[in-house]
């Protein structure tokens, strides 16, 4: 059987009809679809064939529309070639100018001509961009020198002068507050020796946290941040103001106060400082902190602890709550920027919680100093404004979560804690007023032994 006879009528139509094609001339033909059909029973049309086909047409056709391609540069020569290839590169010799040193002064129309140089080699240059009218010195590095001038202000800024002030005039409230007669020496002595305590605990702090105030905006200015004072000079001013503190306190007060202020500058600098990059436990170890100045100025004019000093240290150990969470609210990035965890960044909701927590507590704890015989019941009354208002804002800082709520609640704690204290020591109950309660309990169990015995 021939081979025409086993091939089918449509394939042996199909493959007669592209010979004839062939024949005729196939390149002449404006579409070239027809070149698909040389294997149409085993090929399929893509569109990527397509697009080949198209490409082939317009640069046959049309040759002002192919395109050119643009000829490779050299390959890279292999190391043994260098040779070969510097002596057929042209060499380009820049000309470095000399930079005067730093240390030397530069007079300010050196610094005047020097800019309008750049200025017009700028110009000349055609270059857009805007030139600072900065010295030469300003942006060149430079070791910054100490001036005695400077140094105060570099000492008070290392100390954190404002908080070393509430420090110390927390610590005179629970003095003041004490049912003892006033001694100004022992007064002095006490509130000297816990401001240097602060003095040594801050500057050891800040020795401390250097690497990571240097990542926040709002410690990037602090003294061994910008290395205005060398860290040596920083632990020597810590040193120099604890062992005198502490010497003051123990010495000079009785050893009960220096014991709780050396207690204080360790609970500080080796347990508050390096929990607060590891649990948001610190938080509440730095109240304690907080709560023991007014402890100590009781202390210091009672030498015991007794139930005042501790509804003290627990009015100063709930207030810390509202007025640091709110704080650290507004510096979350600052504190996740420099590695702290605070409850503002982990706990945000724990965070506003225990704001309102101890600001509802501040009422409680208001009520019961009369209770324990330090105040009248006056106090607890007129308080009651304060104490609700500031719970107020704790509730909307609680409620609502942004910034506004937290920076009122925190501007309102600063004046909240001094007015609190003002107005606790005006409702004091008197000494005399204590004397006669005791001469009456004295006298009535008194009659009663009387009474007892034949």
């Amino acid at each position: 059987m021939s081979a025409a006879r086993r091939c089918s009528p449509p394939r042996a139509m199909a493959g007669l009809f592209i010979w004839h094609l062939k024949k005729t001339g196939i390149r002449q033909v404006p579409c070239q679809f027809v070149h698909l059909c040389r294997e149409a029973n085993d090929r399929l049309i893509t569109f990527q064939y397509f697009n080949f086909l198209k490409r082939m047409y317009v640069t046959q056709y049309n040759k002002d529309l192919s395109q050119r391609a643009k000829p490779k540069s050299d390959s890279v020569a292999s190391p043994f070639c260098e040779s070969q290839q510097l002596d057929q590169e042209k060499k380009v010799i820049h000309k470095i100018i000399p930079i005067s040193p730093v240390h030397q002064p530069l007079s300010k129309t050196s610094n005047i001509n020097e800019l309008r140089e750049v200025k017009l080699a700028a110009e000349i240059g055609g270059s857009a961009t805007p030139l600072r009218a900065e010295s030469k010195e300003e942006r060149q590095w430079k070791e910054m020198k100490l001036r005695l001038d400077d140094l105060p202000g570099i000492l008070a800024r290392l100390s954190k002068i404002k908080l070393t002030a509430l420090v110390v005039c927390t610590a005179s409230a629970g003095f003041a507050m004490a049912p003892v007669p006033f001694d100004l020496t022992c007064f002095l002595l006490a509130s000297l020796g816990t401001g240097l305590a602060s003095c040594a605990a801050n500057s050891i702090n800040q020795f401390f946290e250097v690497p990571f105030d240097s990542n926040m905006n709002r410690t990037k200015n602090r003294p061994l941040v910008r290395g205005q004072i060398s860290p040596l000079l920083a632990v020597c001013f810590a040193a120099s103001c604890g062992v005198p503190g502490i010497a003051l306190l123990t010495l000079g007060v009785n050893p009960l106060t220096g014991a709780l202020g050396a207690f204080n500058i360790f609970l500080y600098t080796c347990c508050y400082t390096p929990m607060k990059r590891m649990s948001i436990a610190n938080t509440w170890v730095g109240a304690v902190v907080g709560a023991i100045p007014p402890v100590m100025g009781w202390t210091a004019a009672t030498g015991s602890l007794d139930a005042g000093a501790l509804l003290l240290g627990g009015i100063l150990y709930s207030w810390q709550f509202p007025h640091f969470n709110a704080l650290s609210w507004g510096l979350r990035e600052d504190y996740s920027r420099g590695g702290y965890c605070m409850m503002s960044v982990t706990h945000p909701g724990l965070c506003r919680r225990v704001a309102l927590r101890h600001c509802v507590a501040l009422i409680g704890l208001s009520t019961v100093a009369p209770v324990l015989n330090i105040t009248t019941w006056t106090f607890p009354i007129i308080s009651l404004p304060i104490n609700l208002y500031i719970s107020y804002l704790g509730f909307r800082f609680y409620r609502d979560a942004d910034r506004s709520s937290s920076r009122k609640l925190f501007f309102c704690s600063l004046w909240h804690l001094p007015m609190l204290l003002l107005v606790m020591f005006s409702c004091k109950k008197s000494l005399l007023e204590k004397e006669e309660k005791g001469d009456l309990h004295g006298g009535s169990h008194g009659r009663a032994m009387e009474i007892r015995l034949p």
